[in-house]
């Protein structure tokens, strides 16, 4: 596997992380909570205890209630006749009663009847300890402002004798407190005080005041309508009067007297009208009469016995008749004698000469008629001429008098209306006048206030409660905000998904599981004593020695073999450590490093490159006079500057720097340098070099062309993600060579709670058993190891160390001081 392999691999299992990102975590969620359990639990702890002082510091509270109905049925006569009718189905109406309940009127009325003025009990309330502290802030703040005068626990004090009623009429009103049960017409009526006696008192107070203001309001109103009805009604009935003479005086000078309703003269042109018609049809049907036998004449004698007709109106007797049967009957008898005897027979002769003298005289007696009946058509037309005149002239006579008519009847309009209005007004005058005799209220009491048996204020189930959510909520917001500045590396995941980068392991925190001073001292200037056997480090630089089976050791491990496979090919491998901050332990982890290199039988060369804070070399049981400076400006061969540890083998080039250099960087980049390198890397297999952080100099980055590649030591939970990011994208040439980073100084206790569900993080306890953790050594302890050592160093002397070698090799395992 080639370097360009490797890091494909280590993106490709990045990708997953920062595709998660996009959705909702619920197991990061879960885990967050986890991890704030305890700063949840205290804040929760603190408001049950603040809950807890604050029942033990606040006087109890009693509170007295009474119910009152707004009851339409108890009124329902007196609501038919109110002058002012209140609809008290609607919402308005009853807000309306409650602002009543809350005046001030209302609570002065209260004030004089219990005599709180002279209550001491009720003007000087004992205070809490919130408003003792309320009052010594406006204490405070009086001294700016002395016109607002505090008493205690924080209630404004107590005013002169000519403001104490004001003052206690605002007590009422700030303990009072009235709503309305539900959507109906009960009003929840209900006042807190100390005292619970007091507190029934003053409910009651309240109750039969407002009764009593009901039925004031009721009598006042009444009242009121009373007088202004009887001013009304002295007006009305002078208009009444008034209108009622102008239309009668309107009718008497235009001559408007009717009788059954109607004007005389509308009756007489109704009558006229009638005559006319009644004549006009009988001048028609004389008329028709005339014309009649007028005809019948003109068409001479011989024709008239044969066209006379008899009127509908002659009886049957008539002259007229009788000739015409006479007539009928010889013209009868005359046909016979002639059909039997001839026409010339003398009896049939003077036959017709009797029709001719009966046809005479009918013709003569038809001219009288229809001189008659010219007579009684002349009579008629006469008397519908009359008739027609005299009924133009009543017409015109109407014509004026409808005119006046209209005002009259305006006129009588009028007085109509002021004579019913002033009737209506006189019914509800007198039925004003008897309410005032019979008060009724709209109002009445359903619930007595009864005297309260347990305190309302404060209530311990609902305090503790209310004090443990809020000691939650303020956790939670504490814990948010600890999550929110969590912004350092805690998880492998977090090393691949921001810097995209091999992640190396965790390091646990030597001497102890806590992150606290022990963990403090981990730092790069740990010094030791001389242990007498001339050993290069002792103490925590030497734990992967002292503790090569533990989760330290195997952490750097993973950093060899990150080494061998991203480097393999190269002869001598120059592997840099390096950190962004100061005190992150890089030095610890060089030298624990390059310890476990040389434990497992590499020719290992550590060099100390922090030429300005030369960590590793004062960590030295004895201080050198010459170092890497010397060797590379060629004062010494490096070969007779190198520390050599009895045990491993390890080589050191300490730096020992006699005064203070401003050009280290020029040092680590300069030829003598590159000699020195090249030439080790002749004799060496690996080349660890401590180097200064990539932070504060530029020393890493002038020595980078000489590495083969760098390991980043990033402290856990201290180191921030955005500042490792950012340098290693300002220095590329580091980053192509970064062969991964490890978390130093790590919590394993806490480390689980930042891991998933699923993750190796959860199963750092289940690891254990492959751990062989040791704390740190001891001076006993230690001599007893070095004893060990020596009997392993002797077999090693009598065997062959390449013996040994082949030997752990073919047994897979490590050569680890132990064996």
């Amino acid at each position: 596997m080639n370097k360009v392999d490797y890091l494909l691999n280590e993106s490709l299992a990045a990708a997953p992380a920062r595709d998660d990102d996009k959705f909702i975590d619920l197991e990061r969620l879960l885990a967050v909570a986890i991890r704030q359990a305890r700063v949840v639990a205290i804040c929760a702890g603190i408001g049950v205890m603040l809950g807890i002082i604050y029942l033990q510091t606040t006087p109890p509270m009693y509170t007295a209630s009474a119910r009152i109905l707004l009851d339409e049925g108890l009124n329902k006569i007196v609501d038919e006749v109110s002058a002012t009718p209140i609809n008290m189905q609607t919402d308005a109406a009853i807000l309306s009663q409650i602002e009543i309940l809350k005046s001030t009127r209302l609570a002065l009325v209260v004030v004089d009847k219990e005599r709180l003025t002279a209550n001491e009990q009720f003007m000087s309330p004992p205070p809490s300890l919130a408003g003792r502290i309320v009052g010594t802030i406006r204490s405070l703040l009086a001294v700016f402002r002395p016109s607002d005068p505090v008493g205690e626990g924080g209630q404004p004090s107590q005013p002169a004798t000519d403001g104490k009623r004001d003052y206690a009429a605002q007590l009422l009103q700030r303990n009072l407190w009235v709503e309305r049960a539900g959507r109906s017409y009960v009003i929840n009526l209900s006042y807190r005080s100390n005292d619970p006696e007091l507190a029934r008192r003053i409910t009651q107070a309240y109750a039969d005041a407002y009764l009593s203001d009901q039925l004031d309001a009721n009598f006042d109103a009444t009242e009121r309508t009373t007088l202004w009805l009887k001013g009304r009604l002295d007006e009305l009935e002078t208009n009444s009067k008034a209108a009622a003479l102008a239309a009668e005086r309107f009718r008497a000078e235009n001559g408007l007297t009717a009788t059954r309703g109607e004007l005389i003269s509308e009756q007489q042109l109704s009558d006229l009208n009638g005559q006319l018609i009644i004549a006009q049809a009988d001048t028609a049907r004389a008329l028709a009469k005339y014309q009649q036998y007028q005809a019948i004449t003109e068409s001479g004698p011989e024709e008239a016995v044969e066209n006379a007709a008899i009127s509908s109106d002659q009886p049957g007797d008539s002259v007229i008749g009788k000739l015409k049967t006479r007539y009928l009957q010889v013209t009868k008898r005359e046909r016979e004698i002639t059909a039997n005897f001839g026409a010339d027979h003398q009896q049939a002769v003077a036959l017709r000469r009797e029709q001719q003298d009966i046809s005479r005289q009918m013709f003569r007696e038809l001219e009288q008629l229809a001189s008659s009946f010219r007579n009684d058509y002349e009579v008629a037309r006469s008397r519908e001429m009359s008739l027609r005149e005299n009924v133009d002239q009543l017409t015109g006579k109407t014509s004026s008098a409808s005119q006046s008519m209209v005002q009259l009847r305006e006129l009588e309009q009028k007085a109509a209306a002021l004579s019913t209005l002033y009737q209506n007004f006189l019914a509800r005058y007198q039925e004003a006048a008897q309410q005032q005799s019979f008060p009724i209220t709209k109002v009445r009491v359903i619930s007595e206030p009864g005297f309260p048996r347990s305190p309302s204020s404060p209530r311990t189930s609902i305090v503790l409660a209310l004090s443990m959510v809020l000691g939650i909520m303020m956790g939670g917001v504490f814990g948010a905000l600890n999550e929110f500045r969590e912004r350092f590396f805690r998880l492998g995941d977090d090393v691949r998904s921001e810097l995209g980068i091999k992640f190396l392991g965790y390091l646990p925190v030597l001497g102890g599981g806590r992150r606290g001073k022990e963990a403090e001292e981990q730092d790069d200037d740990e010094t030791v004593e001389d242990d007498g056997q001339g050993r290069i480090f002792t103490g925590r630089r030497r734990a992967v020695i002292d503790s090569p089976a533990s989760a330290f050791a195997e952490t750097l491990r993973s950093a060899k073999i990150a080494g061998d496979v991203v480097l393999q090919g190269a002869g001598c491998k120059v592997i840099a450590v390096v950190s962004v901050l100061p005190g992150e332990g890089k030095s610890t982890v060089a030298a624990n490093f390059a310890g476990l290199l040389a434990a497992n039988g590499s020719r290992t060369l550590l060099v100390d490159g922090d030429l300005r804070n030369p960590s590793l070399s004062r960590g030295l049981p004895s201080l050198p006079q010459y170092g890497l400076v010397d060797a590379i400006l060629g004062r010494y061969t490096w070969q007779s500057l190198l520390k050599i540890d009895p045990d491993t083998k390890l080589a050191m080039m300490p730096a020992v720097v006699h005064s203070q250099f401003a050009h280290t960087s020029e040092l680590l980049a300069s030829k003598g340098m590159k000699a020195f390198i090249q030439s080790a890397q002749r004799i060496f297999d690996y080349i660890v070099v401590d180097l200064p952080p990539l932070g504060p100099v530029v020393d890493a980055k002038a020595f980078e062309p000489l590495a083969d590649g760098f390991i980043v030591v990033a402290e856990w939970g201290a180191t921030p993600r955005a500042l490792v990011r950012t340098t290693l994208q300002a220095e590329p040439q580091i980053g192509a060579k970064t062969l991964g980073l490890i978390l130093n100084k790590a919590d394993y206790r806490k480390l689980s709670k930042y891991g998933s569900f699923g993750s190796s993080e959860r199963f750092l306890d289940r690891y254990s058993s492959y751990y062989l953790d040791q704390p740190k050594p001891t001076k006993a302890a230690f001599k007893k190891l070095l004893q060990g050592a020596a009997v392993v160093l002797r077999k090693l002397g009598s065997m062959g160390l390449s013996a040994f070698r082949k030997r752990a090799e073919r047994h897979g395992s490590d050569l680890h001081a132990s064996d």
